[in-house]
């Protein structure tokens, strides 16, 4: 069975969402979505979600791409990636935070053969949180 994983807070879930979900199955045979905690997104982005990490998490439960929906780690970021070893971590075109040293990482946990693919945006000036947002 091939692991993808993916990252995000999956506030105010919309069809950019949707279409990160779909891309990142095509990678694998098994989902697995870390939903930011509701600290590390106040910390990371200065400001509160509308919706709570149990709520996001349970969208994300309930989403017909996701087989697997966690929330991450207050402490450890990465021990989600350490626990689960997958084989292709998928990440979103404009992710930014935790990605730099990713790479570097895995090789630490001995994970070197975990791919790192940035995927597609879906029409970024409709479907972005912050847009949608404001």
């Amino acid at each position: 069975m091939k692991k993808v994983m993916v990252f995000g807070t999956f506030d105010i879930f919309h069809k950019g969402h949707e279409n990160f979900l779909k891309q990142a199955g095509k990678y694998g045979d098994y989902l697995i979505a870390v939903v930011a905690r509701d600290k590390t997104v106040l910390k990371v982005k200065r400001q509160d979600t509308r919706n709570k990490e149990q709520e996001r998490l349970k969208t994300l439960s309930d989403n017909k791409f996701v087989n697997k929906a966690i929330l991450g780690n207050l402490g450890d970021k990465y021990s989600v990636i350490k626990k689960y070893q997958p084989d292709v971590i998928c990440l979103g075109y404009d992710q930014k935070n935790f990605v730099n040293d990713l790479g570097k990482k895995l090789k630490e946990f001995g994970l070197d053969k975990t791919a790192i693919i940035r995927l597609k945006s879906y029409h970024p000036k409709k479907y972005k949180s912050s847009k949608i947002r404001r």
